[in-house]
């Protein structure tokens, strides 16, 4: 259960975004498995999700330390009842209430921040590629996602012949060389702080590489919903779903609007239902 009381649907919150299926993360839609390797005291720590019985999870290999980030991960601490609450009553999101909602996240925001950057103006396999070069290269045994320092001293020609990241390659390492040096303090920018959103807004589009879309996905990540992720897929996914030919941005901000700080996850769940088969109806 969420911090509220309310369903958690496991799979759901595994398949919530592709973001969450770049390494080190491995997700299996067929067996329903999440296999992911944190960097824990220094060292590469293999973990493994996978369901268990109703309203439950299995977990192999993780101690206390591991287990919190699991949590972390999984946002169990998050209460979105108020949100279901909201959506209730709408015949295209009351689906929702059965344990949809909550965005899988990455153990930090820099993470998150690093990954959102590698999805900018390319083909997903674009981003497969930085993101898998940037574990495989910089992390811990090739299998944790770096940290703010390893990507920082990596020099310029390993984001342009190895990451092969492009213009994006000078934005990772001023993005990683804030954070190392600590004049950058990503990790505040959390849901679970007291900065307005308004503010994080302002302070991710700050960044390099950050533009309105990044900083739209970012914030949905950290658990700050207002904002709608509207991209070249999600302007012609919901236009398909609306049976409309194209939809103006202002049209689709006034269909939720009635979310308020909810809004983009009340969008962004619209777009994604299909995403995760419906579980048989028990007889």
């Amino acid at each position: 259960m969420g911090a509220g009381g309310e369903p958690v649907d496991f799979r759901r919150t595994l398949a919530s975004h592709g973001v969450a299926d770049l390494l080190p993360n491995r997700l299996d839609e067929e067996q329903w498995t999440f296999a992911t390797v944190l960097a824990i005291g220094g060292r590469a720590r293999p973990v493994t999700l996978r369901q268990a019985r109703p309203g439950h999870a299995q977990v192999d290999g993780a101690d206390k330390r591991a287990l919190a980030v699991v949590r972390h991960m999984l946002r169990l601490d998050e209460d979105l009842s108020r949100f279901y609450a909201l959506v209730d009553g709408d015949p295209d999101l009351a689906w929702v209430t059965a344990g949809a909602g909550r965005m899988i996240r990455s153990p930090t925001v820099f993470e998150d921040v690093v990954k959102t950057v590698c999805t900018t103006n390319c083909a997903w396999s674009g981003t497969v590629r930085m993101v898998t070069a940037l574990v495989e290269h910089l992390g811990i045994e090739g299998r944790t996602f770096p940290s703010p320092e390893a990507m920082a001293e990596a020099p310029e020609d390993f984001y342009r012949d190895v990451a092969r990241a492009g213009y994006r390659g000078p934005y990772l390492r001023a993005i990683a060389r804030g954070v190392a040096d600590g004049t950058l303090d990503l990790e505040a920018l959390d849901g679970r702080s007291d900065v307005p959103d308004d503010e994080v807004a302002a302070r991710l589009l700050a960044l390099p590489g950050v533009g309105p879309y990044a900083a739209a996905h970012v914030m949905m990540l950290l658990g700050r919903y207002g904002r709608l992720i509207l991209d070249s897929w999600t302007r012609p996914t919901y236009a398909r779903l609306a049976r409309r030919k194209t939809v103006k941005d202002s049209t689709i901000e006034r269909r939720f609007r009635r979310y308020k700080d909810f809004a983009g996850l009340a969008f962004w769940l619209y777009l994604t239902r299909d995403w995760v088969p419906e579980a048989p109806t028990p007889r």
